[in-house]
């Protein structure tokens, strides 16, 4: 027991070093990238924004800082001889890599409870303060009531609530356009049995407007119309932006949102990837100590270190790509969402715990 908590105590200290090298690397990049990008911006508004925006670009790197961390710690062993007298003690090599491969998962989980959302926090933060979208024609909102959108105009906003909706939000059912003046003021209410989103506008089937001036019988002025054409310049792709990345979305609050999604008639498959390769994220951290491992267990005296150290961090890539093109395929629907989300680290915890066997215990 001495020995497991000294070895994952020597992990988990590689881990805080490359965690925090990166992390300061990263903010100094960050904010140069903010001078950058806004002229005249202040070096206290600079650091303000890169504070924002760097805990979702570290949290994307987990797995290549978990990488590191495993060679430097494997490598810190070898040198000094560590590794041969817990062989020579009679541990194993799979038994000595049981610590690290145990912090490493309850770093995962760490980071998907407390990490993800302070990630999806700042993220919004930062787009907000940046003014990424600031100048959006759209928000949009779901809730178990169905769905609100939000349009701009050279009339003024319109506030759009449907009952249900396709996928992509183009063709509405029960919808109601509510039109307010640029000062914030109603201007006319608008119901249609549907809404489709055509090139330039909203075309309406069965509709019946009320004017809402200040006195005037809103009842008695109603026009009834088979179609009507309402301009827009919302399209398919901007209605799905409106929903924003599910890395903006906190894991816990994920499943909710996802119910609203479908009970709204839209497709929630992106979500629900990113949120199955989230509760994936402890096991591919394991996958990734393993990988390490088994390139860099061995005694420095066998040479050819460098060699091993470029082959782990390339297979730790090479990991990352193939997760990466799995959640494409899942949010595609060409793969389940399920096989989409948990087939990469499952895939490199076998081949690693296979490479470790034939390296380590033939």
């Amino acid at each position: 027991m001495t020995l497991t908590l000294y070895i994952a105590r020597r992990f988990l200290t590689f881990f805080l070093m490359v965690f925090g090298g990166f992390l300061l690397l990263m903010t100094l990049v960050e904010m140069v990238e903010q001078v950058r990008r806004f002229s005249g911006i202040g070096m206290a508004d600079a650091a303000g924004l890169a504070v924002l925006n760097v805990p979702s670009s570290i949290y994307r790197i987990l797995p290549l800082i978990v990488i590191l961390s495993t060679v430097g710690l494997f490598l810190s062993l070898a040198r000094s001889s560590e590794l041969v007298i817990t062989r020579a003690a009679g541990r194993s090599a799979l038994v000595t890599l049981m610590a690290p491969v145990v912090t490493a998962l309850l770093i995962g989980a760490l980071a998907v409870a407390v990490l993800n959302p302070i990630a999806a926090g700042t993220t919004r933060a930062y787009e907000l303060r940046s003014g990424q979208q600031g100048g959006a024609a759209s928000t949009l909102s779901v809730s178990g009531e169905g769905f609100w959108l939000r349009q701009g105009g050279t009339e003024g906003q319109t506030v759009i609530h449907a009952e249900r909706s396709n996928p992509d939000g183009t063709v509405l059912s029960n919808v109601t356009f509510l039109t307010l003046t640029q000062e914030g003021h109603p201007a006319r209410r608008i119901s249609a049995a549907r809404a489709v989103l055509e090139t330039g506008g909203w075309r309406l089937s069965d509709t019946k407007e009320w004017p809402l001036q200040a006195n005037l019988n809103a009842e008695a002025r109603s026009t009834l119309a088979d179609v009507l054409v309402l301009p827009s310049d919302l399209t398919a792709d901007r209605i799905r932006d409106s929903f924003g990345q599910p890395s903006t979305i906190p894991v816990w609050d994920l499943p909710d949102f996802i119910a609203g999604l479908q009970s709204a008639g839209f497709s929630a498959r992106a979500h629900m990837v990113w949120f199955q390769m989230e509760l994936a994220l402890p096991l591919l951290l394991a996958a990734m100590v393993m990988i390490g491992a088994g390139f860099t267990m061995r005694h420095v005296r066998f040479g050819h270190t460098g060699l091993l150290v470029l082959l782990a961090i390339v297979s730790g890539y090479a990991i990352f790509f193939l997760r990466n093109f799995a959640q494409v395929l899942g949010e595609n629907g060409q793969i389940p969402v399920m096989l989409a989300a948990w087939s990469p680290p499952v895939a490199a915890t076998f081949l690693a715990l296979g490479l470790l066997l034939h390296l380590e215990e033939g």
